[in-house]
């Protein structure tokens, strides 16, 4: 998917797409850090800030964001054109 500048790709888990019918697995948005990020998803589909983040507001525990292949956190800052992918943690025992 090519982007616009100042926008970045944000590729989604299976798991929210079922949540969001409408939502798109790879999807541009503007934003220049991971909260800002979060929020534009919010934006686009009401709600989804809820099940990426708690009341803290903190990514949730079984939820992981990857700027650029590093482990993000709300503040983490994503360079114009980065790939982000948010994932959900598989556990087990």
């Amino acid at each position: 998917m090519e982007v616009a500048d100042g926008t970045v790709t944000v590729v989604l888990p299976r798991a929210l797409l079922a949540l969001f019918p409408d939502a798109e697995r790879e999807v541009a948005v503007a934003a220049g850090t991971v909260g800002e990020l979060v929020g534009a998803l919010d934006q686009r589909w009401p709600g989804m800030r809820d099940r990426l983040c708690d009341s803290t507001p903190r990514i949730r525990r079984h939820i992981n964001i990857f700027v650029a292949g590093a482990r993000a956190s709300l503040e983490t800052v994503v360079p114009p054109g980065a790939r982000v992918h948010v994932l959900t943690a598989i556990s087990g025992g």
